[in-house]
C-alpha cells in the first residue's frame, strides 16, 4: 500500500464514545521503510478529556500465535489512563513486523 496508507476498521462504541483502529501495513512514516506495520486506536465522537484503557492483541499470520504488545502502552497503564482530548486524537498502539490485529480491549473513564 505505501507508508502512510491506512486501513481502518468500523466505528465502534465503547463507554458513549465512538473509536476506530487505524492499520497502517507499512508503517505511518516514510522513515518506517515498510519494515514493520502501525496500529493506533483513535477517538472518533466528540468529546473532551476522554480516559481511556486498551490493550490490542496481535494473531501471527499462520493464525497460531496470539500476542500481545506492551511496548508504549505498558508505561501509560501503569502511570493511568491515556486522555484522548478531541475528535481525531489518536494513541499509538505499537510497531510490530509481520502480524496482524486480531483484538482491542477498551476501558473508557
Amino acid at each position: 500500500m505505501g507508508a502512510g496508507k491506512y486501513i481502518s476498521s468500523d466505528t465502534f462504541t465503547v463507554g458513549g464514545y465512538d473509536w476506530a483502529i487505524y492499520f497502517y501495513p507499512d508503517g505511518k512514516n516514510n522513515e518506517d521503510n515498510a519494515t514493520y506495520v502501525s496500529v493506533f486506536i483513535a477517538l472518533a465522537s466528540d468529546g473532551t478529556d476522554v480516559r481511556a484503557l486498551f490493550e490490542l492483541t496481535l494473531l501471527d499470520q499462520s493464525g497460531k500465535g496470539k500476542h500481545k504488545v506492551h511496548s508504549h502502552f505498558d508505561r501509560a497503564l501503569e502511570s493511568g489512563p491515556y486522555t484522548l482530548k478531541y475528535r481525531g486524537s489518536m494513541w499509538y498502539g505499537f510497531r510490530f513486523y509481520e502480524f496482524l490485529v486480531e483484538l482491542c480491549e477498551l476501558v473508557v473513564f
